[in-house]
């Protein structure tokens, strides 16, 4: 179908919507978004609003963008970058559910679910295939990789690594074997990963360094196994990490 603006909905001038999507009664879309084909944003979304910045000059040319296919759901804020030319990215065929929040400069991945109440602060990073449960919450600059499975409620204050599940605070309970296996990888490569899992979080020390270590071992030439690794290279905070015991004397890496 033709793209749909509903009665009461505001589309602001300069704003660039694709085909096929659909504006619901009371949402609203500034002049700043380029929305993908097939976008549907629900009853009192707001879609490339201002940041919540305290500095923010509303002067600032600076955008959001939301990929093809995505759904955004009644009352969802999406912010624009408080960059000069930035932007905010929700990338395609995510699911935003109710009440959930992406604030300014965050890059989220592809088929990525955001369930209802879900918190992402300034300049998020997250994977595609990952899902993050109700009421979760990132602390700004935090990373989190692809075909993440998080808790609902948990509090993510360091970086998750692909292919993980974590829940409560920065506390990662497991290997998401599930969410694999839905996307349907090969046996080898989910093999590789769970050995990669181990070589990282199965024996005390810098964690860096383990998965450096691991990684220059050249056991593991299946592309999502070295995602895994090299993600350990990157970012500026810690990792989440397994619960262990009060006598385990490890760097927090």
């Amino acid at each position: 179908m033709p793209t749909v603006i509903h009665p009461t909905a505001l589309v602001e001038p300069g704003a660039q919507l694709g085909a096929d999507c659909e504006i619901m009664a009371g949402a609203i879309v500034t002049r700043h978004c380029v929305l993908g084909d097939r976008v549907v944003v629900h009853p009192y979304a707001v879609v490339g609003g201002d940041p919540q910045y305290l500095k923010f000059d509303r002067a600032t040319a600076s955008g959001l963008r939301v990929g093809a296919g995505t759904v955004i759901r009644e009352h969802v804020t999406l912010n624009r970058s408080i960059q000069a030319g930035g932007w905010t990215v929700v990338g395609a065929n995510c699911f935003l559910m109710a009440a959930s929040h992406v604030a300014h400069d965050c890059v989220v991945g592809d088929q990525v679910v955001l369930a209802n109440g879900v918190l992402l602060a300034g300049h998020v990073t997250v994977g595609d295939h990952t899902f993050l449960g109700g009421g979760a919450a990132a602390h700004q600059f935090c990373r989190i990789g692809e075909g993440v499975m998080v808790a609902g409620h948990a509090s993510l204050t360091r970086d998750v690594p692909p292919f993980v599940m974590v829940a409560g605070r920065d506390e990662v309970i497991g290997f998401n074997l599930v969410g694999l296996k839905r996307r349907g990888l090969e046996r080898a490569v989910v093999a590789q990963l769970k050995q990669a899992y181990p070589a990282v979080y199965g024996a005390a020390g810098n964690i860096r360094a383990l998965a450096a270590a691991a990684l220059a071992g050249g056991t593991y030439p299946a592309p999502e196994a070295r995602r895994f690794l090299e993600f350990f290279a990157g970012g500026q905070r810690s990792f989440a990490r397994p619960r262990r015991s009060a006598g385990d004397a490890t760097d927090a890496g």
